[in-house]
């Protein structure tokens, strides 16, 4: 299997993901106003719509980065030279990975501190749980830059544009 299919399941593993967070936040927050609506309220929905929210972002976040579509610059990186361009695109990679290595590694540090904790309005769940999207998702997010590096650095190595728009 190909560095490019890997990265295609893993993209579509993701989105599959996403997909099924935003759909139980759907039905969650529906619920939520449902009940509301008939003078009743569930205790949890709020605690539990945060949540989901917050799963939403960070593996959404991942999605984002296996499909690269964080914000950059991409029209100045286009100008730049390929040498240069080459340098910039593994001085971001690296910050990137390092970064999210590091906020990884103290999401798991912090579970341990939230071991004995538990969610306000559904006491049998566990805080830390909750909270493992942090480091679950800045490791997926380290995945997604390894399989992507290679043809982000393969695009930086492409000549700039000439001017007048036609290409080389």
């Amino acid at each position: 299997m190909t560095l490019e299919r890997i990265r295609g399941a893993y993209e579509r593993l993701l989105e599959w993901v996403v997909v099924v967070l935003m759909a139980v936040l759907f039905v969650e927050v529906t619920l939520g106003i449902l009940y509301r609506t008939l003078g009743e309220s569930l205790v949890w929905y709020d605690e539990v719509a945060s949540i989901l929210l917050a799963w939403l972002t960070f593996y959404g976040s991942a999605l984002a980065a296996v499909k690269r579509a964080h914000i950059g610059c991409p029209e100045v990186m286009a100008l730049m030279p390929p040498r240069v361009k080459l340098a910039f695109r593994l001085v971001a990679e690296l910050l990137t990975t390092a970064f999210f290595l590091l906020l990884g590694w103290t999401g798991y540090r912090v579970l341990g501190v939230l071991d004995t904790d538990h969610l306000v309005s559904l006491p049998d769940i566990p805080v830390a749980w909750v909270q493992s999207v942090v480091p679950v998702s800045a490791a997926l997010f380290v995945v997604a830059e390894v399989l992507t590096l290679p043809g982000v650095l393969a695009g930086a190595l492409r000549p700039p544009p000439v001017a007048g728009g036609a290409s080389q």
